[in-house]
């Protein structure tokens, strides 16, 4: 399983929030690449990255703080934020992103997720966003009446080859990430599934790990310091442990 640490961005800053809900933003690191570095430096190899402005206003907004990241380190970097149109996964593409994350495109317009799939295979991603099993979108603003499941089969039938699954209920909270519905998620499709929202410690590493998913995302639990991303890039690669049998 990989490990990636996150870095949301608002106004320039490093920042969390809690639930999605921009009246809990925080502050969690002086500066983007110097905390992207040191990332590396722990032996990361992919960093996840949000543009929480793009994600309220559908548009790129820190794209300079990214290319900055792209250009100055060896990481491998997942996108997502405000990212609905063609012209601007094409952009993020070129600008040396690896990996882009649509999120509410997925729901709002299925179209550009097809032709995403079609011409850039793994290099785009779904981000599926639930409260109570609920899909929502705009910034986690709107709810989408959809079902997480039943988003993540249509996606799959669309192409797509990686879900980020993050329980809103969950995120920023250091509560656990919600098993069940990861494990819900991971059988019910043949996607590469990334889970986000609540990691706390290395148990929660091994927990997912024992899930068979392919990565896990880790915020608000590195700057707290209630994980350590090294010993976080470790338990993703040892073997069956504590937490119970590792699935095949």
């Amino acid at each position: 399983m990989i490990i990636l640490p996150a870095i949301d961005i608002q106004n320039g800053q490093c920042v969390r929030l809690s639930q999605g809900d921009f009246k809990t933003v925080e502050q969690v690191a002086a500066d983007p690449l110097e905390t992207a570095l040191s990332f590396q430096e722990a032996g990361a190899q992919w960093l996840h990255m949000v543009d929480l402005d793009g994600a309220r206003l559908g548009k790129r907004v820190n794209e300079s703080i990214f290319a900055e990241i792209v250009k100055n380190t060896q990481l491998k970097v997942e996108l997502g934020g405000g990212i609905r149109d063609m012209e601007t996964i094409e952009a993020y593409l070129a600008l040396g992103i690896q990996r882009v994350v649509l999120g509410t495109a997925a729901i709002r317009n299925p179209q550009l997720v097809r032709e995403a799939a079609t011409l850039y295979g793994d290099r785009v991603a779904v981000g599926i966003d639930a409260m109570n099993g609920k899909v929502k979108v705009e910034g986690w603003l709107e709810d989408s009446g959809q079902d997480y499941l039943s988003l993540a089969k249509t996606m799959e039938d669309m192409g797509i080859q990686y879900l980020i699954f993050t329980d809103i209920s969950k995120d920023g909270t250091l509560a656990g990430p919600n098993l069940e519905q990861l494990q819900a998620i991971q059988e019910a499709v043949s996607c590469k599934i990334i889970a986000s929202g609540g990691i706390r410690n290395r148990q929660d590493i091994i927990n997912l790990r024992n899930l068979s998913l392919y990565g896990a995302i880790c915020g608000k639990s590195i700057y707290k310091g209630t994980l350590d991303l090294k010993e976080a890039l470790a338990a993703a690669q040892s073997g069956p442990e504590e937490g119970g049998a590792e699935h095949d």
